[in-house]
């Protein structure tokens, strides 16, 4: 089913949906990397773990409509700061794509929030 389809959806809504489940995959991604590279990494792959959870389940309560999705959302943008802020520490491909998406994620959340 697109997304369109969904009638409850905002265009923020949905933009939002879209950054949440690619900020799930980058983190997915950042973390797996991560997990080789030793103890340094580990706070990078805790966060990365972390938002790749939190991102699927705003992503998932936004589909649903549920009344929790907006406080999800200032939870979720504040977490993707935080992982980006620890994945832009370092200069692996993986952390710098992943600190990226996040950013785009967490100014997504921002701006639904805004507009619910």
């Amino acid at each position: 089913m697109a997304l369109q389809q969904i009638s409850h959806l905002t265009d923020e809504m949905a933009d939002c949906i879209d950054n949440c489940f690619e900020a799930a995959q980058a983190c997915e991604w950042c973390a797996d990397e991560c997990i080789g590279q030793g103890e340094e990494m580990a706070e990078c792959v805790r966060l990365c773990r972390d938002v790749a959870d939190l991102t699927t389940e705003h992503a998932r309560f936004m589909a649903r409509n549920s009344n929790y999705s907006a406080a999800l959302a200032e939870a979720c943008a504040e977490a993707c700061e935080e992982c980006a802020d620890e994945c832009e520490q370092h200069d692996d491909e993986h952390c710098q794509v992943c600190a990226d998406v996040l950013r785009d994620c967490a100014e997504s959340c921002r701006t639904m929030m805004q507009k619910a």
